[in-house]
């Protein structure tokens, strides 16, 4: 099904790939001929050819998590009006709970930046952002960054990039987001999916050939082939909204008539444009992607990757679950007692739960063929239950129009509004031990919104729409969509804008300063952060060996929510799935910090000093997380400005597995240090890790510089590099974060 071919590769008039370069243009000059370098030439201030691109966006898309903090740190650097649309959805936080920051307080909030500074306002429950974005924000040859991973426009035409909030407050600032120039991947796709395949299961074999190899990782996608032609519009955007899980940096496909025909249906037939690689392109690598031979997918816990055929589950399930429970047990331990094998039943796997939602499954498409397969079936009364959330108003209205609602209402799915909360946990949680087949984005542990360290789990799988739907119609066994029969005869998608004429406010360049913002008790400013010092010493807090760290094990999603906008409540939940003593450790740290601000240094840091010839004056003190591959998965700068909020002055680790992740760190003051491969790091929270000169190292361009480990056996020496960074970049780190590095701006 998947092809992964490592050598580059040339692209002939659209049509011919030759993997013999002999008479062509040389790598470099012909990669300025595909569609990808197009787009991100044509946004690159730096202009001309470099291997470093400055690039302003045309568009920025947030949600309810993260804008409030985004235009938080806007305003204290200086912000007075937005400089590109700007839209703000509310799908994240639309259950309005109280608690915390009551959830209404946000979008309060919002509305009122966006009449303040020249905003875009959606309001809770109309769309997920991603569907927003692809009706209303989306043109042809356009980029977008958003502050959501799976911000993914390319197969409008769009390059969509997902990032921390403070590449998002740069550009407000009319500032760049600053890359190396990227490598560009063909995805090559052929032939025609048989009824019954969807969107997911291409995109979960894709994620599952790439992931684990990081084939892609920080590469650019380009889509192209004559499969492409063979894909509805629904069915490319289920494909390319995952390729955030293969860890590539965005997204691009060629356009033609099926593309024209979507910005014609959304009354905005001007934003079309044909695009398409030139005569001669040149790609790094390629994938090939043969969809008339695509199954039907399942990715298992506790990642997207971890995948196989639904037909391949059902053979052989008892092997399966098992690894599952046996993975559970290792990132668990007695924490929670895992039976995932009870889910056999007759030899079969059933599930507990369906949910259809989100910016990948709340398709006009995927819900059109999830009704086509239940029709005149019933999902029956027992324990199997099925929800489906349209992405947002206008395709809800139009599932309600050509009978859509009506037919999956009568087999007894709930339908619910535009929400995100069942991508990352929040409502829809199964019972412990449950397990729930979703198309939506991730599967990652807690997603379903279950807490470990509480003895509760519940399990996602994805699946494809269809195939879930199938598993309903089948009374909970899991089921492959192409093991059914039935017929779609529904209308194909129109849409309809006039819900978001009534509702959206659209206020780009209408910015009036006048307007006064809008705050509840528990939206709080960011607390004091401090320039980096001459000299770091750091405590490590938390050491974790898993081979991937998540966003969602740094800063847990769910209800964890509730507190997005007070950044010191908010940072209490840090880690707390995974290393739950970290914020204690932290806390201490950071009290034994100020103390030493203060003249009090405390005498174990001291005595930490001493042992290196170190001063407490010259000497910042701080704490430390260090894990091997951490940064996986979602954009939310919280995993990174709560570890900041909390003392956190660097990331130890070999790799990280995002850049999202890495920016986050920098742009919240935290060093992005690695370590060489073949490093042991047998290191244990409490030791120490002291950085002589590094504030000089930083400022000077170096990339690397010698360190000492202090621990109860002696002081051992360690090697760390901080590559690959920008000026500007070196700049916020000294500074002690994005902020300071504003504010220090201004004064100057």
């Amino acid at each position: 099904m998947v092809e992964l071919i490592k050598q580059g590769v040339y692209l002939l008039n659209g049509k011919e790939i030759v993997k013999d370069g002999t008479g062509l243009p040389s790598p470099d000059d012909a990669r300025e001929n595909t569609i990808t370098y197009g787009i991100l030439r044509s946004h690159d201030t730096e202009g001309g050819k470099g291997k470093k691109m400055r690039i302003r966006f045309d568009a920025m898309m947030s949600h309810d998590i993260t804008y409030v903090g985004i235009i938080q740190t806007a305003r204290a650097s200086g912000l007075e009006k937005f400089p590109l649309p700007y839209a703000m959805t509310n799908c994240h936080n639309s259950l309005c709970a109280v608690g915390g920051t009551i959830n209404e307080d946000d979008h309060v909030f919002g509305l009122s930046a966006a009449k303040k500074y020249g905003g875009i306002y959606v309001p809770a429950n109309q769309a997920v952002i991603h569907q927003y974005a692809r009706e209303a924000m989306v043109k042809c040859g356009n980029m977008i960054l958003g502050s959501d991973s799976h911000t993914r426009y390319g197969s409008l035409g769009n390059m969509g990039v997902g990032e921390g909030g403070g590449e998002l407050v740069k550009q407000l600032l009319k500032n760049t987001w600053d890359i190396n120039a990227p490598e560009v991947v063909l995805v090559w796709l052929e032939g025609k999916p048989r009824k019954g395949v969807g969107p997911h299961d291409v995109a979960i074999s894709l994620v599952k050939a790439t992931f684990e190899s990081g084939f892609v990782k920080n590469k650019v996608l380009e889509f192209a082939g004559p499969g492409v032609a063979e894909l509805p519009i629904d069915f490319r955007n289920g494909i390319d909204i995952m390729t955030t899980e293969t860890t590539c940096l965005s997204s691009i496909w060629v356009t033609d008539d099926e593309v024209k025909h979507h910005y014609e249906i959304h009354n905005r037939p001007q934003d079309f444009k044909e695009l398409r690689p030139g005569d001669v392109a040149y790609y790094d690598a390629m994938i090939r992607i043969d969809l008339s031979t695509q199954e039907s997918m399942i990715a298992l816990p506790f990642h997207p990757s971890n995948a196989c055929t639904i037909h391949e589950l059902q053979s052989n399930p008892t092997e399966i679950l098992r690894k599952i429970e046996e993975d559970a047990q290792k990132r668990f331990g007695d924490k929670v007692d895992v039976h995932l094998t009870d889910k056999i039943k007759n030899g079969k796997v059933m599930a507990d739960q369906g949910i259809i939602a989100g910016c990948s499954g709340g398709t006009y498409d995927n819900l059109s063929a999830a009704a086509a397969i239940l029709k005149d079936k019933s999902t029956g009364n027992g324990y199997f239950s099925i929800s489906a959330y349209p992405q947002s108003t206008p395709v809800y209205l139009a599932t309600t129009r050509n009978g859509i609602a009506e037919e999956l209402l009568e087999a007894g799915v709930v339908i619910k509004p535009a929400f995100c909360g069942p991508c990352f946990g929040a409502g829809d949680v199964p019972s412990n031990n449950g397990l729930s087949i979703r198309h939506t984005t991730r599967n990652f542990p807690n997603r379903e919104g279950s807490k470990p360290g509480q003895g509760q789990l519940s399990l996602v799988a994805l699946m494809d729409a269809r195939s879930i739907a199938a598993t309903a119609a089948n009374g909970g066994v899991i089921t492959a969509a192409t093991d059914v029969e039935y017929e779609d005869t529904h209308k194909p998608y129109d849409f309809d804008g006039r819900i978001y004429e009534h509702r959206v406010y659209n206020g780009f360049e209408k910015a009036d300063a006048e307007q006064v913002l809008r705050y509840g008790p528990n939206i709080k400013d960011w607390p004091k952060m401090y320039p980096m010092a001459e000299n770091m010493l750091v405590e490590l807090a938390a050491v974790i060996h898993d081979p991937v760290t998540t966003t969602d094990e740094l800063i847990p999603s769910g209800e964890t929510s509730s507190y997005r906008s007070n950044p010191l409540k908010l940072s209490e939940f840090a880690l707390s799935r995974r290393v739950p003593e970290y914020v204690g450790l932290s806390k201490r740290i950071q009290a034994e910090d100020l103390d030493r601000r203060a003249g009090k240094c405390p005498q174990h840091v001291l005595e930490a000093l001493a042992k290196v010839g170190a001063d407490e004056e010259t000497t910042s003190f701080g704490s430390c997380v260090f894990a091997n591959k951490p940064g996986d998965g979602s954009a939310r700068e919280q995993a990174a400005s709560c570890q900041k909020v909390l003392g956190g002055d660097a990331n130890i680790c070999y790799e990280y597995a995002t850049k999202r992740y890495r920016s986050n760190c920098i742009n919240w003051g935290i060093v992005p240090f690695t370590i060489a491969p073949d490093t042991p790091f047998d290191y244990e929270p409490g030791d120490m890790v002291f950085i002589p000169g590094i504030r000089e190292a930083i400022l000077s361009g170096k990339e690397e510089t010698d360190a000492k480990v202090i621990t109860k056996d002696g002081v051992k020496d360690l090697h760390l590099f901080f590559q690959n960074l920008t000026a500007n970049e070196r700049t916020i780190l000294s500074e002690g974060c994005l902020m300071n590095y504003y504010a220090s701006q201004k004064k100057s």
